[in-house]
């Protein structure tokens, strides 16, 4: 098969033999689209494509995780990411609302979380998105295969079953969106034996119990948050710095409110080794990087969060011609989401320079099978993109960092508003606000365009989206201040923000 380019770039669809087929395949099937992938950016380019006319086929296979977790379609969002995080954080909250409720007259027991109960209903929940997206492929004609996928030559992909049956499918156009899977740390002895990922914890029935998650990253953080607001003994072991890819500061608080919520944190150092006592508990071992000293601790789970590795192994790519980086093995893309072949495509995770998040994947999805479809000849853009980390304190975040802004712009060019602030719901149980702040990165000389912003603190998600989309349409320090804030809301006090870090005032908001 092969795509001509038209008047104005426009793509015109047409068929021919292609040669390289194997041998002891069900057949061939030839599609207009051909999309290797069934999480989210997956699925959103091939409905989009679908819905607008063409011949749509997705190929999705999770191999199972180390511990024999599997799932169904929908990626690593809808199974093991976004979805029953925010149920388990949820869940979390509501203990610490519990531990409000006698401030504000409620008389309540005293709380007992159910693990078994929590994990059943969240898995449900995802069991019935799976079943969903089933529903929306058929509703809108693409075929689905659970094959596992690879390349056979730049238009054929050989798709092989659970039973090993092998089908060949040729498409005109191929889109990979097979995304990531955490990273073990195979050079630390009995970390895979003994380890799991988040591949495994939303999915344990069980309590994990008293659990060590390793790595600093948003998904150790958040899974450390919530199994302390469960009521759990957690420890997270940092190496460095945590949310290195963040606003510092902002890092700084999220781990210093963790530490009051209650969760042990050791920094700078490094794990050496897991080992399974007797009585089945874990027994670890690391180094203290500064003073050299070794020490132990022992855990009933052991949680690896150190980063993520794109499923680009077994897809053969070098048989399509699809270049990849040799250090992360993303694939490399350009603008329109194109790869080293033309015809071949990569979204989401699995490609070079995107940001890991499910609503650009979702976005850039669609935008490519309208651009494919002769629809529209839009880019996605992938500056200024909100997203929040779902630790015990919220942080939501849109643009720039301070650090980022200073380097790209220099520090006398910048102006940084900050506060902090007490939420209203943390009045009557006289919670800590000590770590709820939100800073306003701006560019010094008027009108002051908006490079980011930083806000801590509860419903962060809810307050970030909020204003990214003044962020996003280029909203300068004025117009942020003559917006009206809601009263009483945390959000009304982004359109506060008086106070400058270079005027050295105290940002500490007081009164209603």
């Amino acid at each position: 098969m092969a795509a001509l380019r038209g008047p104005a770039g426009r793509f015109r669809w047409r068929v021919r033999a292609v040669p390289g087929g194997a041998r002891g395949t069900a057949g061939r099937q030839c599609y207009d689209l051909l999309v290797i992938g069934g999480g989210s950016g997956g699925l959103a380019c091939a409905k989009e494509a679908a819905q607008l006319g063409k011949k749509v086929a997705v190929v999705d296979y999770v191999e199972p995780s180390p511990r024999g977790t599997r799932w169904g379609l929908g990626g690593t969002c809808v199974n093991v990411g976004c979805i029953p995080k925010k149920l388990m954080h949820q869940a979390a909250l509501l203990g610490g609302m519990i531990h409000d409720a006698p401030h504000y007259g409620w008389k309540v027991a005293q709380p007992l979380h159910d693990w078994g109960k929590m994990a059943e209903a969240i898995q449900n929940h995802v069991k019935s998105l799976n079943w969903g997206h089933r529903v929306q492929l058929q509703d809108r004609k693409v075929k689905y295969f659970n094959f596992k996928a690879s390349f056979v030559n730049p238009h054929m992909v050989c798709g092989v079953s659970k039973g090993g049956e092998e089908t060949l499918l040729l498409a005109d156009h191929i889109v990979i969106a097979t995304g990531g899977r955490p990273r073990y740390p195979t050079h630390i002895e009995g970390a895979l034996e003994y380890g799991i990922t988040s591949d495994d914890i939303f999915w344990l029935k069980e309590s994990p119990g008293k659990t060590l998650v390793v790595g600093a990253s948003y998904v150790a953080l958040e899974c450390a948050g919530f199994l302390t607001g469960l009521g759990l003994d957690a420890t997270v072991m940092i190496r460095s710095v945590p949310l290195r890819a963040f606003d510092q500061q902002m890092a700084s608080l999220v781990t210093e409110h963790m530490v009051v919520h209650g969760t042990r944190i050791l920094r700078g150092c490094n794990p050496l080794r897991v080992e399974r006592l007797s009585d089945r508990r874990l027994q670890v071992t690391w180094v203290d990087l500064a003073s050299d000293k070794k020490d132990t601790g022992t855990f009933d789970t052991v949680l690896w969060a150190v980063g993520r590795v794109p499923e680009t192994r077994g897809l053969n790519l070098e048989k399509a011609g699809v270049r990849t980086n040799p250090n992360t093995q993303k694939i490399l893309v350009d603008a329109q989401e194109a790869t080293s072949v033309p015809h071949i495509y990569a979204i989401g995770d699995v490609a070079e320079g995107r940001p890991e998040l499910t609503p650009t994947a979702i976005m850039a999805g669609r935008l490519l099978a309208q651009r494919l479809c002769s629809q529209s000849s839009d880019l996605m853009d992938y500056d200024n993109v909100p997203t929040t980390v779902f630790t015990p304190l919220e942080y939501g975040c849109v643009g720039l960092s301070e650090e980022e802004a200073v380097a790209r712009h220099g520090e006398e060019r910048v102006e940084v508003y900050h506060a902090y602030y007490k939420p209203l719901e943390f009045v009557m149980p006289e919670r800590d606000a000590s770590q709820c702040y939100i800073k306003m990165v701006c560019l010094r000389e008027p009108p002051q365009l908006v490079l980011g912003l930083h806000f801590l603190g509860p419903n962060a998600g809810e307050v970030t989206q909020g204003f990214a989309l003044g962020i996003k349409c280029g909203a300068s320090y004025e117009q942020v201040m003559r917006t009206v804030g809601i009263h009483p809301t945390c959000a009304e006090e982004v359109a506060k923000l008086r106070i400058s870090k270079r005027s050295g005032l105290d940002p500490t908001v007081t009164g209603c």
